[in-house]
């Protein structure tokens, strides 16, 4: 009976993270609008704007379920995965980089 509960609990977490997350309509508006096309999936620019998406997403997720320690610990490692991101874009194009964060609102 206990692992009856734990898979519909379990389903159920899955189904409203799922509807929270980025869908294919989503990914291509994000690349198109920062990378140039639908097609340029490999730009930091929209590799960054990507990430800041899920790192949005997630965060809406934490703040209702507090012990999520596993997503907790996904989302610092998209963090830090942005972070070299940017200091890499802040390196090669500060005027790029400087444009990004403004677009975005990430604060640095």
């Amino acid at each position: 009976m206990h692992r009856k509960n734990s898979d519909k609990k379990h389903y159920y977490y899955l189904l409203l993270f799922k509807m929270s997350y980025l869908t294919v309509e989503k990914k291509a508006n994000i690349f198109k609008e920062f990378g140039g096309s639908e097609k340029n999936t490999g730009s930091v620019e929209a590799q960054i704007a990507l990430l800041t998406e899920r790192i949005n997403s997630i965060s809406g997720h934490l703040k209702q379920n507090k012990k999520d320690f596993s997503t907790h610990r996904g989302l610092m490692k998209m963090v830090g995965q942005r972070k070299r991101l940017l200091s890499y874009l802040s390196k090669t194009n500060l005027s790029g980089y400087r444009a990004l964060i403004e677009k975005l609102g990430i604060r640095k």
